[in-house]
């Protein structure tokens, strides 16, 4: 079997842009980006900037942010670029101000004090907030070149199912709602010499 032949499934369709998902084949050999699945906040001709969303580091929140109040969240892995840098995706929307929406119902960034009052007094939850340690960019025509060589797959998604998938079950239910074609991208083995 040419596992060449089996990845190289079609074109991409859908571009990138801002709100849409990167779906990384499955063989991507890259601690960061194997089997990850990528919500782009940013694509222009200066390049790409998106936040890996299914990584998330096994330390607790107040473990790894600090000057903080208590707060039961996971933190993820946003990508290599800038990993002592913290980055902020949430559905607080007008709460925040500065916040960028992204996706109807999801924002970026904004003010962290509004965040950090927010949490202190108890008026937001952890499933409304994701923190990001550093994030995943790409310099200019680097991803589109990425995309003719079917490294990644470009797809649409809601803040609800985004942010209610499982993150050790993302990559495969997005892989699933690519359709038939790429029916074989889940059977595949996260390490093939295993198999």
């Amino acid at each position: 079997m040419d596992i060449e032949k089996l990845l190289v499934i079609k074109k991409n369709e859908l571009a990138p842009g801002k709100g849409r998902l990167l779906i990384s084949e499955p063989f991507m050999d890259d601690f960061y980006f194997g089997r990850s699945v990528i919500l782009l906040i940013s694509h222009d001709s200066d390049g790409s900037f998106g936040l890996i969303m299914n990584k998330p580091v096994p330390e607790k929140f107040n473990d790894i942010i600090a000057d903080f109040p208590p707060f039961d969240a996971h933190v993820f892995i946003g990508g290599p670029v800038q990993p002592d840098n913290m980055f902020i995706l949430h559905t607080l929307g007008d709460r925040v101000e500065g916040s960028v929406e992204i996706i109807e119902g999801l924002y970026w960034g904004g003010d962290l004090e509004a965040i950090r009052e927010q949490i202190l007094l108890g008026t937001v939850n952890p499933n409304e907030v994701r923190f990001f340690m550093g994030y995943s960019g790409w310099e200019s025509e680097q991803l589109n070149n990425e995309l003719e060589r079917n490294a990644w797959v470009v797809t649409k998604t809601t803040t609800g199912k985004l942010l209610r998938t499982k993150h050790n079950r993302m990559w495969s239910q997005f892989v699933s709602q690519l359709g038939s074609e790429y029916e074989l991208w889940n059977r595949f083995p996260v390490n093939p010499e295993m198999n």
